[in-house]
């Protein structure tokens, strides 16, 4: 599904060129539950944003689900984004003057599918994440676990191949972050790709897969050993 050949990506700023990624080379099949982890400012960021088409690189090729894209347009990155990639973020991004049905019916509008589709990805959504019972509340009558539960219900209800979660607990006390480890391990088992990135080794256990970035370079990737063997064919 994503393939990189050193890949790189540089920021020029007042004339200091900044390398946030260096010749980086993963491969994550269709299926897997891949999680990245390093240092703060070695490139877990803007790694996933290459990798959900939201920027390009300055080198290397990237391959997504059988097509290069390195050197696609902003539109044309932003039509194979459009019900393939969902996001997860830390901080929700939810929209406050929506109600938790409209936060999640929002994607659903942009790919201009009809009332009543939108109707059952909607409700089928909130279901698979509890949180029917708060449809009509707006996200701030909300707890910081129920917001992400709503984030999550958004990011899966156009029925993406791809969830990137970028720190997806970082907001969250323990409870509620085994919550929603616990529903990306869910999307997971029911066939979505998921690449995490996180600072907690508690989450990455819940991958099959750790990339750790270090400068911008993968230094190390490892399995997870229970969680491999518990996923195994």
């Amino acid at each position: 599904m994503i393939k990189t050949n050193n890949l790189k990506k540089s920021y020029i700023a007042e004339e200091v060129e900044t390398t946030a990624l260096n010749n980086v080379n993963i491969e994550i099949k269709a299926g897997e539950f891949v999680s990245v982890m390093g240092p703060s400012g070695c490139g877990k960021s803007t790694l996933l944003n290459i990798l959900g088409l939201l920027d390009n690189p300055t080198a290397g090729e990237f391959e997504f689900m059988g097509t290069e894209v390195s050197n696609l347009s902003e539109r044309q990155r932003a039509q194979l984004r459009k019900g393939n990639i969902g996001f997860v973020f830390q901080s929700f991004n939810l929209i406050d003057e929506l109600t938790v049905y409209e936060n999640v019916e929002l994607p659903l509008l942009y790919l201009g599918m009809g009332a009543d589709e939108r109707k059952a990805r909607v409700n089928a959504a909130l279901e698979s994440v509890q949180i029917v019972h708060r449809q009509k509340h707006f996200p701030q009558q909300l707890s910081g676990g129920q917001q992400q539960r709503v984030a999550i219900a958004r990011s899966v209800v156009a029925g993406p191949k791809l969830i990137l979660a970028d720190e997806p607990t970082g907001n969250l006390d323990s409870t509620n972050s085994e919550e929603v480890m616990n529903l990306l391990t869910q999307m997971n088992e029911a066939g979505t790709t998921i690449v995490m990135v996180t600072h907690s080794p508690a989450d990455a256990e819940y991958s099959r897969r750790v990339i750790h970035l270090f400068d911008g370079h993968v230094v190390t990737e490892n399995f997870i050993q229970s969680h491999y063997i518990h996923h195994a064919d």
